[in-house]
């Protein structure tokens, strides 16, 4: 395999990678961002994605040769010490392999909202852990796409990490304002389910949700606003036993979204 070596800090690619990786507006402004790991970059090939540069430690190449060698057939690989591996990582057991990619093209528009579709739409969500597992799991019910609303940043290292390679499977918009998403997902006939925590409200286990449907998942400490709420078209809650009064949002989105594609 050819590579190239890379031994400083100062280098021009090892400078954008670092920038890349922690800070979101020159992310935007480049259309790129970064992924560390073995099966997060080996999955971004699979999946079609873009890469730019990789970066590669000499035991890594040991320890994954046939993702190194897949990540050498789409992309330029750069070998890099032990010692500049380090200022690369954003993990406390980094395996060695840094790429830059390019931002993912799945913008979903009316053209591919079908009827019998399931969606969901976080709504100000800001854990960067909860969106990366709820895209997870949204991959593993296999919903049509996910709309990020006023959310985190997508693209951001621990987003990216928590999806666990589920980013480059999962349709998902992350341009739109609350109200954006729900005028265009109602004007395709899709019903909204706004998740509140409500005792008024109808009981995920007693609701039957219609041929198209999206559940929507409100903010860690705060929920969905009154106004967001009267967005949607039904209100559901999940019913706690105990002194229990709310959970986790991606553990809450987790068991409405079986519920909703079961």
């Amino acid at each position: 395999m050819d590579f190239k070596l890379i031994s400083s800090r100062d280098n021009s690619l090892i400078k954008e990678y670092i920038k890349l990786r922690d800070n979101k507006k020159y992310r935007t402004f480049q259309h790129r961002f970064v992924l560390e790991g073995a099966r997060l970059s080996g999955d971004a090939v699979k999946s079609g994605v873009t890469l730019h540069s990789v970066f590669l430690t000499e035991q890594a190449m040991e320890k994954y040769p046939e993702t190194a060698a897949l990540l050498g057939e789409s992309s330029e690989i750069y070998l890099i010490p032990d010692k500049l591996a380090r200022d690369l990582e954003d993990t406390k057991n980094s395996q060695g392999i840094f790429s830059v990619a390019s931002v993912l093209d799945k913008n979903l528009d009316a053209g591919k909202i079908k009827s019998g579709s399931r969606f969901a739409v976080l709504d100000s969500l800001q854990d960067p852990g909860n969106v990366g597992t709820i895209l997870r799991v949204a991959d593993a019910v296999g919903l049509d796409g996910v709309f990020l609303c006023n959310c985190c940043d997508v693209y951001n290292p621990k987003t990216i990490r928590s999806t666990m390679g589920s980013v480059f499977r999962v349709p998902f918009r992350d341009d739109l304002s609350f109200p954006e998403a729900a005028e265009l997902l109602k004007s395709c006939g899709v019903t909204l389910y706004a998740a509140v925590v409500d005792k008024d409200a109808e009981s995920i286990r007693e609701t039957i949700f219609c041929d198209s449907s999206c559940a929507v998942i409100g903010n860690e400490g705060n929920g969905l606003s009154e106004q967001d709420v009267g967005l949607c078209d039904k209100r559901i809650t999940i019913r706690m036993n105990g002194t229990i009064e709310s959970l986790n949002a991606a553990t809450a989105a987790g068991i409405i979204l079986w519920e909703m594609t079961k």
